[in-house]
Parts: structure tokens; C-alpha cells; sequence
């Protein structure tokens, strides 16, 4: 019989989208992905020769379950660099991909019952890992309005002597929008573990992330080099905590995990130390897209209020043709070929929107909204 826990988890809808589109382009079908956040980009070429070195020379053992040593230095430099706080390399743990280090810090938080908040909509698989773990995800609606912003007042009104943790996205998956300073700073006032995903850190245009460690030494940080580097078939990730918890996350990896892939850890190295250039490049293409993409899907009636700056995502409301996103994205993809992800994946709170990546080429981007425009016509006739 299969554990409730398990049977009860509910699919990570944009995977389902981008299976659907992958059995389709299995009969010979063109599609677009517009849906799956997943950089187009090949990794820098020095992590490529860091990993191929790594391979060659033998490196293929059990790091220590932490991680390597020197990766953890690089990602304390990075922060006293990116954002002036100081991280001790001890805080640091190694994780294959981020989504390790989100199961574990709220591993570490929770017992059953207890509440974690989130906004809402949020990344899907926040409420997704709440509910495995036994706990409770508590939605905080935030309003396209303003940008997708938390506001203080109704944070602390879902705040209950069973709240753990709040974990804030910022960049955000799906809105594309940042969280601004004074929203980061009233979240460090209260007495409430932050759980920060940092992981689209990097990937802004025209705005500067902030990290949550410059308003407080007591959040956890998850972050890794999926997006940045476009090193998402490595899977390599971190978590930065308050020591006081890393000896338990030690245990967790150990038992859990063991350690991060060592030739991939030796790839986190090099993208650090000179992968930069070539990220500086993905930005200003990223950027091309998003101005792009933008300006299309607001000729094409769907309404934006504010423009997303982080990220390559843009989430548009799309009320005005269904009501039921999941039904649309499906009738999107089976009838004009492309992918989109509906918005009911990342809550009540994202029903009726639509999310597009732009982690796709601009030639392809264009196809796909040729496409979407011809469909939309048709929905007229």
C-alpha cells in the first residue's frame, strides 16, 4: 500500500506540460518550450574543462559530505563580494541541486503540524515539500499590482505560535519580479526563520537582488548554479545556514544524500572564479528576450501591470480567455504547439495566469507567439 504522504503529493504541472510536449515531438510534431525554466545556454566553457579535468584526473570519490572545501571558500567570497556580508565557509553545505537543501532546511524546522508561509502564488514545489514533510503551507496573497510584493501586515497576520519559517523567492519563480529592500527588511524583523531562495540571483536587469544575509545571520539561503551558469544537468546547489543547525544537516546529507557529485563540485569552482564573463553575456540576451516577450504578449491582450526584472519568467493574467489555466495551457500546446505553464501550478493565487520562459532563443520566442496569435484568433472566430 503507498504511503498517503507520497500518494498525496501533487505533480509539478510544468513537467507534465513539458512531457505532454516531449511525446508530441516523439511523432514528429515541432514544439516550442515556452514552459520549462531551463537556461538554452551550453555551461561556460571553463566549467566545462573543470569537470572534464575532474574526470580525467580521477576526481569521480565521496567529497566530504559538506562539500568540497574550496567550493565552500569561492561561495563565501561570492557574498562578501555580491553583497557585503560575511559567510563562514562552515555554514555551507553542498547539496546535489537546490531542492536538497529546501527539503532539509525545512527538515530541520518542522515537526508535524507546523506552518510554513509562502506567497501566493509561489513556486510549486514549495507547498509541495511542506506537505511531504507533514507540515503546513500557509499562503500570503500577493497582488500583480504592485509588483507580487509581501506586505508586513498580512505576513504577520498568518503568523501562529505553529509558524517555523517563511520562505521568500526574489527573484521570483513564477512572476519574474523582485521583492524590494524594505519588504527583505521587515521579513528580518520578525521572529521568524526566513528561508530565502536565491537562486535566480544574477539573472536581474535594471535592479539589484538583495540577499537576505544583509538584514540578518539567522535565514537560510538556498542558491546553486542551475540558472546562473546554466548548469542544470549538473545539479549542483548549496545551503547556507545559522551554525547552530549545521551539525543536524550534516546528519540529514549523510544519511540522506551523502554528498554532492565531486566532479560537479570541481565545475561550481570554476564557474565562480571565471565564469563570470559568460554570464554577464546570458544576461544582456536574456534581456533582449524579456523586452521582447513582453512587449508581444501585451499586443496580444494579455495584461502585465508591472514588468518582471529578474528571472526568465513573465506571468500574465489571462482571465480574459479561461478561467481554468490548466485547461488553456493544454488547449495552448495540443492546438498551436507551444508550451506555457498554467498558472494554477503555483496556487490558488496564480489561477488564470499564464507563465512564459524566455530561456529559449528570440527565434524561437517569435515562432511561439506567431503561433499564439494565430490561436488566439481562432479562439475570436
Amino acid at each position: 500500500m503507498t504511503a498517503s504522504r507520497a500518494k498525496e503529493i501533487n505533480p509539478f504541472i510544468v513537467m507534465e506540460v513539458l512531457e505532454k510536449a516531449q511525446e508530441m515531438e516523439k511523432q514528429g510534431i515541432d514544439v516550442i518550450h515556452l514552459e520549462v525554466g531551463e537556461p538554452d545556454f551550453d555551461i561556460p566553457s571553463c566549467v566545462k574543462e573543470a569537470v572534464c579535468d575532474a574526470l580525467n584526473g580521477g576526481l569521480t570519490h565521496y567529497t566530504h559530505s559538506l562539500g568540497d572545501a574550496e567550493l565552500r571558500n569561492a561561495i563565501a567570497k561570492q557574498y562578501f563580494d555580491e553583497y557585503g556580508v560575511t559567510v563562514d565557509p562552515s555554514q555551507i553545505v553542498i547539496t546535489s541541486g537546490s531542492s536538497p537543501a529546501i527539503l532539509m532546511a525545512l527538515s530541520v524546522l518542522c515537526e508535524q503540524g507546523d506552518e510554513v508561509i509562502i506567497s501566493d502564488p509561489a513556486y510549486a514545489c514549495y507547498a509541495n515539500f511542506i506537505h511531504y514533510i507533514g507540515a503546513k503551507a500557509v499562503r500570503v496573497p500577493v497582488s500583480s499590482a504592485d509588483g507580487f510584493q509581501f506586505h508586513g501586515e498580512d505576513v504577520i497576520a498568518k503568523i501562529t505560535k505553529r509558524t517555523k519559517a517563511i520562505m521568500i523567492n526574489s527573484p521570483m519563480n513564477p512572476t519574474g519580479n523582485l521583492l524590494s529592500k524594505e519588504s527583505l527588511q521587515m521579513m528580518a524583523s520578525l521572529e521568524v526563520p526566513i528561508i530565502s531562495d536565491e537562486i535566480y540571483h544574477g539573472l536581474v536587469y535594471g535592479e539589484k537582488a538583495h540577499s537576505i544575509l544583509e538584514f540578518t545571520n539567522q535565514a537560510f539561503v538556498l542558491n546553486g548554479f542551475s540558472k546562473k551558469y546554466a548548469m542544470t544537468g549538473l545539479r549542483l546547489g548549496y545551503l547556507i545556514a545559522p551554525k547552530q543547525h549545521i551539525r543536524t544537516l550534516q546528519k540529514l546529507q549523510q544519511n540522506l544524500f551523502i554528498c554532492a557529485s565531486s566532479t560537479a563540485q570541481k565545475g561550481g569552482i570554476a564557474a565562480l572564479k571565471n565564469g563570470g564573463s559568460a554570464v554577464d553575456q546570458m544576461v544582456v540576451t536574456y534581456d533582449e528576450r524579456r523586452k521582447f516577450l513582453i512587449r508581444r504578449l501585451r499586443q496580444l491582450g494579455f495584461e502585465l501591470p508591472m514588468e518582471p526584472t529578474g528571472a526568465f519568467y513573465v506571468f500574465v493574467n489571462a482571465r480574459h480567455l479561461s478561467s481554468d489555466s490548466y485547461q488553456l495551457a493544454f488547449d495552448i500546446l495540443e492546438k498551436a504547439h507551444v508550451g506555457v505553464t498554467p498558472g494554477i501550478d503555483f496556487g490558488p493565487g496564480g489561477e488564470g495566469y499564464l507563465r512564459f520562459s524566455y530561456a529559449n532563443s528570440l527565434e524561437r520566442i517569435t515562432e511561439g507567439l506567431d503561433r499564439l496569435e494565430i490561436y488566439l484568433q481562432e479562439r475570436k472566430k
